[in-house]
C-alpha cells in the first residue's frame, strides 16, 4: 500500500477537485467533466500502450476517434430503407469491385513477381478498377444523397444495440491501423509521426465529405443511448417518488401546494439530468477498470517486458530473435482500437455525431499532452494525466473569469482591460495548459506519475 500512497494522494486530489465542481457549480456539470476525465483516461491508455509501452509515435488518435465515432452511427441508427432501394446496390456493387481489385492487385504482385512488365500491369488494373468502380459507385451515391437530405441522405446503420458499436469501432481503429502499420511502421521515428497525422486528415476528410456514409457535416442526432432517457425517467412515477422522499424535508418547509408541486418539477428535471450521467460514469468506469487491469496484466507479464526491451533498444531485441517489425504491428493494432474504442463511447456520451469537430489539436495533440503529463510507460500515470488535462480545459474559463474578477474587483464594469479580459476567458485554456505543461516538465520531467523500473540489486 505504501509504494501505491503518491498514486492514490494524486487521484484522490483528483476526485476532490470533481467533488468541488460539484459542490460550487453542480453535480451534473462535475459529472460530465468525471465522464469525459474517464473517455479520455481510455485514449491515453491506447496512446501509452504505442508510445510508452513500445516508444512508437502516433500522431493519427484523431483518425481512430473518428472511426470509432462512425462505428456508432453504422451499429446503431435504423437503416434508412429508402435510400437503399434508391443506391444500396450501387454501394454494395462497389465494395464488391474493391475488394476485388485489391486481391487482384495482390495476385499480380506474387504472380508476376519477377516480370519486367508488372508495374505496368498493376497500374493499369488500378486505373480500370477505380474508374469502373465510380462509374457504379457515383450515380448510387446521388441517388442516396438525394433521399430527403434535410433528414437522413445517407443509408443509415443496422439497428442494433449502441454498445455493440463500441466494438465494431474498436475494430474499425484495429483495420486502419494494420494497413497504416504495414505500410509507414518502418519509417524513421519523425516521418511516422507525419504519415499516421496525414492518414488521419485523410480518414477524417472523408468522413465529411462523403454524405451517403454518414451525412459528413450534416451531423447525426439522436443517436441510440445504453442507459435510460431523462424524459422517460421525468414521466416515471417510481422515480418521481424517489426523488420526493430524498427532498422530503425541503419540500416541507413549503405550504403551497403549488408552489411545492412546481420544486418537485424542477428536482425530478434536476435528478433525471444526474442520474443518466450516474449511469453513463458507472459503465465507462467498468471499461477502464477492465482496460486498467488487462493493460497492468500485459506491462508486467513476459510480453510487456520484451516490449520494453524493444522500444529501449531495437537492434539489441533484434539481435536476441525477437521480431521487432510484427511485436510493432501488433502494439500498433491494439493501442489504435482503444483508441477507436474511446472514438465510440464518446459519440455514444454525446448522443450526436460531427465529424466537423475532428480536429488535431483537440483529439491528438490534447492527448499526447495528457499522456506526457500522466506519465508515459505508467498506465495510472496516463489515466491520472487525463483527468488532470480534461479538468483544466473545462475549468480554464471558470478559474480564469473567478481570478480576473478577483484581482480587478476596484475596476469599473466599463473598464476597457477589465471587459477584454472577461471575454478572453474562455481562451484561458491553452495558456493554462501550457503553462502547466511547462512547470511538469519542468519539475516533472517523467510525469505525475512516473515509469517504474524494477532493478534487481546484485
Amino acid at each position: 500500500m505504501r509504494k501505491y500512497s503518491n498514486i492514490i494522494a494524486a487521484y484522490s486530489i483528483m476526485l476532490f477537485l470533481i467533488i468541488m465542481v460539484g459542490v460550487f457549480q453542480s453535480w451534473s456539470i462535475a459529472l460530465s467533466i468525471l465522464n469525459y476525465c474517464l473517455i479520455s483516461a481510455v485514449m491515453t491508455m491506447g496512446a501509452n500502450i504505442q508510445w510508452g509501452y513500445a516508444g512508437l509515435i502516433n500522431f493519427g488518435i484523431m483518425g481512430y476517434t473518428a472511426l470509432g465515432g462512425l462505428a456508432v452511427v453504422l451499429v446503431s441508427v435504423a437503416p434508412v430503407p429508402e435510400a437503399w432501394s434508391a443506391g444500396g446496390l450501387n454501394i454494395l456493387a462497389s465494395l464488391v469491385m474493391i475488394i476485388g481489385l485489391v486481391f487482384g492487385v495482390k495476385f499480380i504482385f506474387k504472380k508476376f513477381k519477377n516480370h519486367k512488365y508488372r508495374n505496368y500491369l498493376i497500374t493499369f488494373s488500378i486505373v480500370i478498377g477505380i474508374i469502373l468502380i465510380r462509374l457504379v459507385a457515383f450515380p448510387g451515391i446521388e441517388a442516396i444523397e438525394s433521399v430527403d437530405p434535410a433528414k437522413t441522405g445517407f443509408l443509415g446503420g443496422l439497428g442494433m444495440p449502441v454498445l455493440f458499436s463500441w466494438i465494431v469501432g474498436a475494430i474499425f481503429a484495429a483495420g486502419l491501423a494494420f494497413v497504416v502499420g504495414k505500410i509507414a511502421l518502418g519509417l524513421r521515428a519523425d516521418y511516422l509521426a507525419i504519415a499516421t497525422l496525414l492518414i488521419a486528415e485523410i480518414v477524417v476528410s472523408i468522413i465529411k465529405h462523403e454524405d451517403w456514409l454518414a451525412r459528413g457535416v450534416k451531423n447525426v442526432i439522436g443517436l441510440k443511448r445504453p442507459v435510460p432517457y431523462e424524459i422517460d425517467l421525468q414521466n416515471s412515477p417510481w422515480f418521481i417518488n424517489l426523488v420526493e422522499k430524498l427532498h422530503q424535508g425541503k419540500l416541507n418547509l413549503l405550504s403551497s401546494v403549488s408552489d411545492k408541486k412546481d420544486m418537485l418539477n424542477q428536482l425530478v428535471i434536476d435528478a433525471s439530468s444526474v442520474y443518466v450521467k450516474l449511469c453513463v460514469t458507472g459503465l465507462f468506469l467498468t471499461v477502464v477498470i477492465i482496460l486498467l487491469i488487462l493493460t497492468q496484466k500485459a506491462l508486467y507479464s513476459p510480453w510487456g517486458r520484451k516490449m520494453r526491451a524493444i522500444r529501449d533498444n531495437e537492434e539489441a531485441a533484434g539481435a536476441m530473435g525477437k521480431n521487432v517489425v510484427k511485436e510493432h504491428l501488433l502494439i500498433f493494432i491494439l493501442g489504435s482500437a482503444i483508441v477507436g474504442l474511446a472514438g465510440a463511447m464518446m459519440v455514444t456520451n454525446d448522443g450526436l455525431f460531427t465529424p466537423g469537430s475532428y480536429r488535431p489539436m483537440r483529439y491528438t495533440f490534447v492527448i499526447w499532452v495528457m499522456v506526457i503529463v500522466g506519465g508515459t510507460g505508467n498506465n495510472f500515470g496516463a489515466i491520472l494525466g487525463g483527468f488532470v488535462v480534461w479538468f483544466l480545459w473545462v475549468e480554464a474559463g471558470p478559474i480564469a473569469l473567478f481570478l480576473i474578477n478577483f484581482f480587478t474587483t476596484h475596476l469599473d464594469e466599463t473598464n476597457t482591460l477589465k471587459v477584454h479580459l472577461i471575454e478572453s476567458a474562455p481562451y484561458f485554456r491553452f495558456l493554462m495548459i501550457g503553462v502547466g505543461l511547462l512547470v511538469i516538465m519542468r519539475y516533472r520531467p517523467k510525469g505525475l506519475i512516473p515509469e517504474k523500473i524494477n532493478v534487481k540489486k546484485i
